[in-house]
């Protein structure tokens, strides 16, 4: 990890209008969550599906689309990465401190807020909030990888990440069969699934399969990444 990268990247992401959002989304489940806790008598009831249903099929795609295409695609887009690759770094140090930096952003406004989330909702049960948290931090490192690798591929990264995390993760992950084994909103709740015995939670796929297919979204994505930098460099020096 390279502490000057890490420092000028934490600065592009929240030096942007859309920073905002890393903010604005958390705080609405938040607000959501601290609403119902005050008007709804037993909010124990549906806290499960709404950590699930908002939470992990929305915020936690959002914000992590937000963390990881903001990390880089601004800087490929104002054009400010040639002076980034013209140092002597290893392109594969630019990628993984670029995606350490925003799983700590998820970290801190996505996963935090959803351990928050399912307290306010079911404070008798932090078992299911801390499980929900640990889920949520596997689903934004995948998140990472596909959105950084998407950063780096396309220059609609943003337009394409949010149709992928409204579309196939919002919608297709929780009501169609054939779709929920390609989900990695599936994947992250075999984790918590394992992680807490609320009867409600249960995922599409074995956790087996879903720790393997979570390493290996990670692995592929950031190994993709690394490689266009790379051809980005022979281009731009053509």
């Amino acid at each position: 990890m390279n502490v000057t990268i890490a420092r000028l990247t934490m600065a592009t992401l929240f030096g942007h209008r859309r920073g905002l959002l890393l903010f604005i989304l958390p705080g609405v489940l938040l607000a959501l969550c601290v609403l119902l806790a005050l008007t709804v008598d037993d909010t124990a009831d549906f806290s499960t599906a709404l950590l699930q249903m908002f939470g992990l099929a929305v915020i936690v795609p959002l914000v992590s689309l937000i963390a990881a295409t903001g990390a880089l695609a601004s800087e490929l887009d104002d054009g400010s990465i040639v002076y980034l690759l013209s140092k002597p770094i290893k392109r594969s140090t630019i990628i993984l401190t670029k995606a350490l930096v925003a799983i700590a952003v998820i970290f801190v406004l996505g996963v935090v807020p959803m351990v928050l989330a399912g307290l306010i909702l079911d404070v008798g049960d932090p078992q299911t909030a801390v499980a929900f948290g640990i889920g949520s931090l596997a689903a934004g490192i995948a998140y990472t990888g596909i959105f950084i690798a998407l950063s780096v591929i396309s220059g609609n990264a943003v337009t394409i990440g949010l149709i992928y995390a409204l579309l196939w993760e919002g919608v297709m992950g929780q009501y169609v069969d054939g779709a929920k084994a390609l989900s990695i909103q599936q994947w992250s709740l075999a984790v918590i699934q394992k992680l807490t015995d609320d009867p409600n939670v249960e995922s599409a796929v074995k956790l087996p399969i879903a720790c393997i297919l979570l390493l290996a979204v990670v692995l592929i994505g950031l190994t993709l990444a690394v490689a266009r930098l790379r051809s980005l460099i022979l281009s731009t020096a053509e």
